[in-house]
């Protein structure tokens, strides 16, 4: 996979006064951001905060309503899809896939963007898949049918897809809400290891309060649909802010096991007069 050579002064994004909506229901309002290289973010809110739309906005697959995005060297929108898919590569939340390819097929699909038209995968590129297979645990499922795999290998396959595709720049939309407990680590492990190595620049939403703060340098937390606090995962994943954006009780403590933050919380309790 080739290093991915950016200007770590230059942001990668830069969003300036961007708003969505869907009709006449507003998604999310007057969005500032910069993102920048050599810096792992996690994206975490409540449900409808707009999470998603911000990383599909990112992405180049939804159109800001007003405002502007500046993407590397350029604005998205002038990007041309074969471009951006050479440089930027999604996870979706909902891998779907309608017809019956095998997983290997389906991972390959990843090269399509660095392929001649009608071209056929080089000896190099099915090396890739192969290791690629082998580093998401999916190598004993290559030739499945897609359709007759869990929601947790499907997601699996996603993410191969997607590190197949050799980008530079690597976006997550809650990669491993299907996966157990070990899996889940698994993937953030492997994926962790490619952002240390320079090869991948990393966004994620994620729902997980204690795998953001394991996975992630930066944390955006958004709230109906504003960007409420960003900086660095120890200076933001506090009790405080934790207790602002998600309406709980909560506590917030180094944990030496994991060694890093591990955010505790509960409902509000009532002082209810007995």
């Amino acid at each position: 996979m080739a290093k991915a050579a950016f200007d770590t002064q230059a942001p990668l994004w830069s969003l300036k006064g961007v708003s969505f909506s869907y009709g006449h229901e507003t998604v999310l309002q007057e969005i500032d951001l910069q993102l920048f290289p050599g810096k792992s973010y996690g994206i975490l809110g409540p449900n409808g905060s707009g999470k998603t739309t911000l990383l599909d906005l990112l992405s180049g697959i939804s159109q800001p309503s007003s405002g502007s995005i500046h993407f590397i060297d350029k604005s998205l929108h002038k990007w041309s899809h074969r471009d951006l898919a050479r440089t930027l590569a999604l996870v979706p939340q909902d891998f779907m896939v309608r017809f019956g390819f095998t997983v290997q097929e389906t991972v390959e699909m990843g090269l399509h963007p660095h392929l001649h038209r009608f071209g056929s995968p080089s000896e190099q590129d099915c090396r890739l898949i192969e290791q690629t297979l082998e580093d998401t645990g999916i190598a004993h499922l290559a030739q499945r049918s897609i359709t007759q795999l869990s929601g947790g290998e499907k997601q699996r396959v996603a993410v191969a897809r997607a590190l197949t595709q050799q980008t530079k720049v690597l976006l997550m939309d809650e990669a491993t809400s299907n996966l157990d407990i070990h899996h889940s680590l698994e993937i953030l492990h492997l994926v962790r290891q490619r952002f240390l190595a320079g090869n991948i620049h990393l966004v994620s939403v994620m729902h997980d309060l204690n795998l953001a703060a394991f996975f992630c340098d930066e944390i955006i937390f958004l709230k109906q649909g504003k960007v409420v606090h960003m900086g660095p995962t120890e200076e933001v994943m506090t009790a405080e802010i934790v207790e602002q954006v998600y309406q709980v009780e909560a506590q917030v403590q180094h944990n030496p096991f994991t060694e890093c933050r591990q955010v505790s919380f509960r409902l509000p309790q009532k002082n209810e007069a007995v």
